[in-house]
């Protein structure tokens, strides 16, 4: 036993040197992943000149041109006739604010106010504001009675009800309050039914939302556009929802504020200026997908796609950016780095058998939009695509495995249509890079559901083996604080070399990826 155990050992050198031998010329480039050129990339796309890449945006349309130049850089073809670009048509259903005065004085839709509602495009002009109290109407108490709002102004408190001496409410009697304050809407929505011209709301909630969100809530709703060209919106009152002092200023001509209303609410209609041009509008945006093409050889007209998106949410009204480093400038480097390896392969006579798609993924952020318009327009039939390696956040140690292990990937979707393309990830990893693979998101009861919200989802729903690649949720996800210096450089470089390997094998082996699984 001893001698066969000796013998033994003298061989696994030997077929550890063979191993290495077989697999020389693909650890060779995936070593050409590294940190430096992983930074110059990540440092740049998350950089202030890049305005966190937003949809409709300067900063996203730059990110664009710089894909397509890198693309260009690495002699990828251009695959959109004659184009790295593919324009996605989107619009933007928007809440504009072109004015909206008190009393002559002007204020600004997300530092001010926000706004609920999606009425069409109008101008408000009133010289009298009813004050509302509370605006319930109840009969035990009713701040109505004695007022008809039916095309005025009104404002009100929006927020609680009115208490007696003892702090019970005047509706419930006990100190539990009544669902004029516990529903969030009740109060507004049996507003609206009166139609009054347009509605002020105040409170402290109020200051709490523009606070919190500011700007972001004026940012519009993005969609595919679809070829309606109808005019959005209804013909009901919006309420717009202002800071308590700005109410007081206009509550000082009777000589009251907010906190005294409170506490002995009251009904009344006093001068007030209103001057508004505000509504909903349609926005017609171009953003594109950013495609290269590296070409095959003896089965180049089967595609593997390999993408990221390049989009995050931009720079806000008052100039707060967003520079999504990790979401999803990791991403997008990734995807750069994998196109610059693999062409620098060809260029030495490693061609691929597959051919390599590699896409800058537009409007992610606003609902999967541009791995929607791809799927809907494919610019390489999706008949003949095999894969989808999707790159979304792999920049960060999640606070799952902050206290523990770094060295991780979660793989997310892997064996959800092929049992092989998951073999092939546990595969490479083993051979390669030696990562925790996490597989904790592909569990159906994951209240995250991560697997339905990236790219990769809307080639799965087209039946093609699609992963996401992902190293997860931290404090700074979608904060203005998601910045380069946050990036684990090393375990960022080592998460592309896995994907590096999972695309090599897939590109070259002898048969497509078989789809026989069917899993939620």
């Amino acid at each position: 036993m001893t001698k066969n155990w000796f013998r033994l050992a003298l061989l696994l050198p030997a077929l550890s040197s063979c191993a290495v031998a077989q697999h020389s010329p693909q650890v060779k480039f995936a070593e050409m992943l590294t940190e430096e050129s992983a930074r110059k990339h990540l440092t740049t796309l998350a950089s202030p000149a890049f305005e966190g890449r937003g949809t409709g945006q300067p900063g996203g349309a730059k990110a664009a041109d710089y894909i397509a130049d890198a693309f260009k850089s690495y002699k990828l073809s251009p695959p959109v006739n004659g184009s790295y670009f593919q324009p996605v048509h989107l619009v933007r259903v928007n809440y504009k604010v072109d004015d909206f005065s008190l009393n002559g004085q002007k204020y600004t839709n997300g530092k001010d106010f926000f706004i609920q509602g999606d009425n069409k495009k109008t101008s408000f002009d009133a010289d009298e504001v009813v004050f509302i109290g509370y605006g319930i109407q109840d009969p035990k108490h009713n701040d109505l009675s004695q007022v008809d709002i039916k095309g005025k102004v009104v404002l009100l408190i929006n927020e609680s009800e009115p208490k007696d001496a003892q702090g019970n409410s005047i509706i419930t009697g006990t100190k539990k309050e009544s669902d004029w304050s516990t529903s969030r809407f009740k109060r507004l929505q049996a507003l609206v039914k009166l139609q009054p011209k347009l509605i002020l709301a105040t409170g402290g909630n109020a200051q709490e939302l523009i606070a919190r969100f500011g700007a972001r809530m004026s940012g519009g709703r993005f969609t595919l556009d679809n070829g309606n060209t109808a005019t959005p919106g209804t013909e009901q009152p919006p309420v717009v929802h202002i800071k308590p002092e700005i109410a007081d200023l206009l509550l000082q001509t009777k000589g009251t504020t907010i906190a005294q209303q409170k506490q002995k609410p009251t009904t009344f209609s006093f001068a007030g200026k209103l001057r508004a041009d505000m509504g909903l509008i349609n926005e017609k945006y171009f953003d594109p997908n950013v495609l290269g093409l590296l070409e095959g050889s003896d089965l180049k007209d089967e595609i593997v796609v390999v993408s990221g998106h390049y989009d995050h949410d931009g720079i806000m009204p008052d100039g707060t950016i967003f520079p999504g480093a990790d979401d999803n400038g990791s991403g997008t480097t990734g995807v750069l780095e994998l196109a610059r390896v693999f062409a620098e392969a060809k260029k030495e006579g490693y061609t691929p058998r597959r051919s390599l798609l590699f896409i800058g993924l537009a409007a992610e952020e606003k609902g999967l939009l541009g791995s929607s318009f791809y799927t809907a327009n494919p610019i390489f039939p999706l008949a003949n695509t095999v894969a989808c390696l999707n790159l979304d956040m792999i920049g960060r140690i999640d606070d799952k495995h902050l206290n523990g292990n770094h060295n991780y990937i979660h793989a997310i979707g892997t064996d959800k249509l092929s049992s092989e393309l998951k073999q092939i990830t546990e595969k490479a990893n083993k051979d390669f890079v030696g990562m925790e693979i996490d597989y904790m998101y592909d569990d159906p009861k994951d209240p995250m559901k991560l697997y339905y919200r990236s790219d990769h989802y809307n080639f799965a729903q087209k039946g093609i083996p699609s992963a996401f690649f992902f190293s997860g949720l931290h404090p700074h996800y979608h904060t203005p604080e998601d910045t380069v210096d946050k990036i684990d450089f090393p375990m960022m470089v080592k998460r592309e070399k896995l994907v590096f390997h999972i695309l090599w094998e897939i590109a070259n082996r002898a048969e497509r990826l078989k789809v026989d699984s069917n899993k939620q």
